[in-house]
């Protein structure tokens, strides 16, 4: 589990099971302290607070050039200067460890 953001997301068309409440709890760890798991243990997600409008869209689109280089997409909604990012894998309905390699690679380049 370390090391997530330098991982490959890997194809998911499901077969698989969700991850278990356990275990997203590790990975989980391994994230900003920002990101929270939903109480159905089906989504993580995280809110994105900036100073504008162009900041915010700025850094929707960093998320969407990650989604689009691993293939995983997640749900974001964004107003004037915040963004909800919300990872799941839709084909297993639930976490995956996909979610957790992008939601790493957000925190990446947020950090800096």
């Amino acid at each position: 589990m370390n090391n997530l953001d330098k991982k490959k997301c890997l194809p998911c068309e499901g077969g698989l099971d969700p991850l278990s409440k356990d275990k997203c709890l590790r990975y989980l760890e391994k994230l900003n302290k920002d990101w929270s798991l939903n109480s159905d243990v089906k989504s993580i997600q995280r809110i994105f607070t900036c100073k504008n409008h162009h900041e915010i869209t700025s850094l929707v689109n960093l998320i969407i050039h990650i989604s689009n280089n691993e293939d995983h997409h997640p749900e974001v909604t964004f107003g004037y200067n915040t963004a909800v990012v919300k990872y799941f894998t839709y084909a297993i309905d639930g976490l995956s460890e996909n979610d957790f390699i992008c939601a790493a690679k957000v925190d990446k380049i947020t950090s800096i």
